[in-house]
């Protein structure tokens, strides 16, 4: 359950060190950035309070936030990101771990935090669940991720962008998990739950591996576009058009990534 980024989710597998650049990098982009930093707001993260980072991927979020003098710890499904996430940052509290059964004792935990992480779970409900028995009463919780279904691409071939938009978010678990974001908070039992929507936009190269991705999942799935069945020569007409566009500066691809907070009675 690494915290995957809106560029390598679903991509070919990638050796350690390469997926952590990778992660850390598109991370750094403003249009991440900003959401990342209001959860920490959202989630109260203050000097003392013992937080969790679920997903914690790269670990950013947990230096983040014991940048703020929060005890925060990190916990992921995959110990080839932990043990990356270690090397890089040592003395970090970082754990191997599963969302459906964390490591910490019933209402241990002041806040919770899960970010790009909901889309990649087989059941959410079960994970926002266990979130419910960590946290002590009062305690809050922030959801953030993606809507895959969403994502927005300026093409010169509209029919085919879409097709090879919903061809991508076919190849994730859930991939509208983040519009679900409050029902499943208000159904596992928080209150005051709130949503927002931030949107990151891309115009460089940076992007480039979400088009690959996309590409890939069009291949895979048989989608078809408005006139039929979408072609090899299709989809690597369209992969050359994104690349043109981000070698001239024409790239666009927006992503809304929503940001829910709920407190546990």
């Amino acid at each position: 359950m690494s915290n995957d980024s809106v560029t390598t989710a679903g991509a070919p597998d990638l050796a350690g060190a390469e997926l952590f650049r990778r992660l850390d990098a598109i991370e750094s982009h403003p249009g991440l950035v900003r959401p990342r930093l209001r959860s920490y707001d959202l989630l109260g993260v203050a000097p003392g309070a013992l937080v969790a980072d679920v997903g914690c991927g790269t670990g950013l979020a947990v230096a983040e936030m014991t940048g703020r003098g929060a005890r925060a710890v990190g916990v992921d499904l995959s110990e080839q990101m932990i043990v990356e996430a270690r090397r890089h940052r040592p003395g970090a509290d970082l754990r191997v771990g599963d969302a459906r059964e964390l490591p910490f004792r019933d209402g241990e935990l002041t806040g919770y935090r899960a970010d790009k992480v909901y889309h990649d779970l087989d059941d959410p409900a079960a994970a926002l669940g266990e979130a419910r028995r960590v946290l002590a009463p009062g305690g809050r919780v922030v959801l953030a991720g993606q809507d895959w279904d969403t994502l927005v691409v300026e093409s010169d071939t509209p029919a085919l962008t879409r097709a090879v938009v919903h061809a991508r978010a076919d190849l994730v678990r859930a991939p509208r998990a983040a519009r679900a974001y409050r029902n499943l908070l208000l159904e596992a039992g928080f209150d005051d739950v709130t949503v927002e929507v931030h949107t990151a936009v891309f115009t460089g190269p940076e992007v480039l591996p979400l088009v690959a991705a996309t590409a890939a999942a069009v291949g895979a799935s048989g989608a078809s576009g408005a006139s039929g069945a979408v072609t090899r020569d299709d989809v690597d007409a369209w992969v050359a058009e994104q690349t043109g566009r981000a070698r001239t500066g024409r790239l666009f691809v927006a992503v809304p990534i929503f940001v829910a907070a709920a407190r546990r009675p």
